[in-house]
C-alpha cells in the first residue's frame, strides 16, 4: 500500500507592520520599509528600551532646531540645510521669510532675491534654483499647499526622504526616523542599528525602536549625536546612557548620572 505523502507546514509570511503613532497624532502612510537584512546587535529588549526611556527623561518634548512658521518655510529649510548647519540655516532664513512664507511669495521674490537671501549658505546658488522650482511646483500641483506623505514629498525639487520624514514628522505629526549623518553615525558608532546606508540604519531603528518612543526618537537621536555623541570626540563622561552602550569607542566604562540638558539646544 502506497504511504501518504507528509505534508509540509506552509511558510508563514512575515509582515511588517508600520510602527503606528500615539492616538493624539497622525498614523504614518502605508510603505513599505527599505529594504535590510536583520543584523544581530548587542543590546537586550530591555536595554533598547532603557536607553529611550533615559532619552524620554532628559529632554521630554525635544525641538527641531530649524526655524519655521509653516510646513512651507520648514520644506524649505530643510532642503537648505544640506550641507549646512541649522544655526547658519536660520540666519539666513529670518529675513527671507519675513518677506516669503509661502509659495506664491517666494515666487514673486525670484531667484535672484532668494540667492541674495542665502548666499551665506553653502550650496547657494543651486539651492536658490531648487526653492524657486519647489514653490512653483507646489502651486502648479498641490494648489500651494505643502503634501503630506512622503511620495508626494520627493518629488518636490531639492526634497529626498530624510526632508520628506522630517516634514512629516514636524508638519503633520507622523511618527517617522530622517537618518542625518548624526544618527548614522549613532546607529553604526553603537552598534545599536548599523547599515551601510541610511536607508538601512533606518529600518534598523525601525526595528527595535519601542513604539511609544518612536515619535521623538528622531530629534532625540539627533540631539545626541551633535551636542553628546559627537563625530570627532564623543563626550561619553556627560552621556546618559554610557553605562548601556557598547561601542568600542566609548571613553568611560562607569555608570554616567543623568545630565541635566534643555530641551532645544540653539
Amino acid at each position: 500500500m502506497e504511504k501518504p505523502k507528509s505534508q509540509k507546514p506552509a511558510k508563514m509570511s512575515l509582515v511588517a507592520s508600520a510602527a503606528a503613532g500615539k492616538p493624539a497624532r497622525a498614523k504614518p502612510a502605508a510603505r513599505k520599509k527599505p529594504a535590510s537584512r536583520s543584523r544581530k546587535i548587542p543590546y537586550t529588549p530591555e536595554e533598547i528600551r532603557e536607553i529611550f526611556r533615559r532619552f524620554s527623561v532628559q529632554r521630554p518634548e525635544p525641538k527641531g532646531e530649524l526655524e519655521h512658521v509653516n510646513p512651507f518655510t520648514l520644506v524649505v529649510a530643510v532642503a537648505l540645510s544640506a550641507q549646512a548647519t541649522d544655526a547658519g540655516v536660520n540666519k539666513a532664513t529670518r529675513a527671507l521669510f519675513a518677506v516669503a512664507d509661502t509659495p506664491e511669495k517666494m515666487l514673486a521674490l525670484g531667484e535672484d532675491r532668494v540667492r541674495d537671501y542665502i548666499k551665506t549658505i553653502g550650496l547657494y546658488r543651486n539651492k536658490a534654483k531648487n526653492v524657486i522650482a519647489l514653490s512653483q511646483k507646489l502651486v502648479d500641483e498641490f494648489g500651494g499647499e505643502v503634501p503630506q506623505t512622503e511620495k508626494e514629498l520627493v518629488t518636490l525639487p531639492g526634497v529626498g526622504r530624510k526632508t520628506a520624514n522630517v516634514v512629516m514628522s514636524m508638519a503633520f505629526g507622523v511618527p517617522t526616523l530622517a537618518v542625518d549623518t548624526h544618527v548614522f553615525r549613532i546607529g553604526n558608532r553603537l552598534k545599536i542599528a548599523p547599515g551601510k546606508t541610511p536607508d538601512e540604519v533606518e529600518a534598523a531603528f525601525l526595528r527595535i525602536i519601542p513604539e511609544d518612543y518612536l515619535f521623538h526618537a528622531h530629534h532625540w537621536l539627533i540631539l545626541h549625536g551633535r551636542y553628546c555623541c559627537k563625530a570627532r570626540k564623543p563626550e561619553c563622561e556627560r552621556c546618559v546612557i554610557a553605562d548601556i552602550c557598547k561601542s568600542p569607542e566609548k571613553t568611560v566604562d562607569v555608570a554616567a548620572p543623568l545630565v541635566e540638558l534643555p530641551t532645544q539646544i540653539v
